[in-house]
């Protein structure tokens, strides 16, 4: 079973997802076809990886006429962040270990 953080960290491995909800993250909201302005891919494309961000949670969009907006959802990088933080603690208790096993070998 593919956990919501399987679907993160799969929808930010791709260059172009993340580049994609980098830009709305400092730009904010925008239409597909601004998105598409910019992204160095079709819109269909654009489309696709908007869906696999939406699915991970990292973009919300909005139906406006004809137009979808896209919004960064940053709440969603929380299992990114956890994770991280799992990593941090485990490579600091491994250097840890490492500089005690230095000092006892120096004695």
């Amino acid at each position: 079973m593919e956990t919501q953080a399987d679907l993160l960290f799969r929808a930010l491995a791709d260059p172009t997802r993340r580049a994609l909800f980098e830009r709305l993250c400092r730009e904010g909201e925008q239409t597909v076809g601004a998105l598409t302005a910019t992204a160095g891919v079709s819109q269909p494309a654009v489309s696709k990886h908007l869906a696999a961000l939406k699915a991970a949670g990292l973009v919300a969009d909005r139906h406006e006429g004809r137009q979808t907006h896209y919004s960064p959802r940053t709440a969603a990088l929380g299992p990114l962040a956890d994770w991280t933080k799992d990593m941090a603690r485990f490579w600091e208790g491994r250097f840890d270990a490492l500089e005690d096993l230095l000092n006892r070998m120096d004695q």
